[in-house]
């Protein structure tokens, strides 16, 4: 990597370090890598769940036909397979809309989560603004001292 000359002939390495210019680069650089995986790990556990819900239909599936040719011959009552169906479609019901409530559950949970980030970061924002404000007192108390 060639180093740019700075006025008077400095280079890069001959600029004072800020605490404050390490820490802020070096954590918004980590937090931009951690945005950019998440939409991939949020794709792969969605694939992942996907996968485990097409295993379970096959599986259901594969049984089907194997267990339709034994169920069949042997005769069940026609008013019990309609009471087992019944029954199922009410848990069928239930299950659905349970899927629904934990839908809407977590869409509240997390616009809420977001909310309270968003809460904090303007409370933060206040307080390192006093924050600067007091540094600043200190620092012209501190200049007033030396003169």
């Amino acid at each position: 990597m060639v180093e740019e000359p700075i006025q008077n002939n400095e280079t890069k390495e001959d600029e004072p370090i800020s605490l404050c210019d390490v820490l802020k680069t070096d954590t918004s650089e980590i937090i931009k890598k951690l945005e950019a995986q998440a939409p991939s790990i949020f794709q792969n556990n969605s694939n992942l769940y996907t996968q485990y819900l097409h295993l379970f239909d096959d599986m259901f599936g594969t049984c089907y036909i194997s267990e339709k040719e034994f169920f069949d011959k042997l005769n069940i009552d026609p008013k019990i397979l309609k009471q087992i169906k019944e029954n199922s479609e009410s848990i069928k019901k239930s299950y659905l809309n349970l899927i629904d409530m934990n839908t809407k559950y977590w869409d509240e949970y997390f616009k809420m989560r977001v909310s309270a980030v968003k809460s904090f970061d303007s409370f933060i924002h206040t307080m390192m603004e006093s924050y600067a404000k007091t540094l600043s007192k200190i620092n012209e108390s501190s200049n007033k001292n030396k003169e």
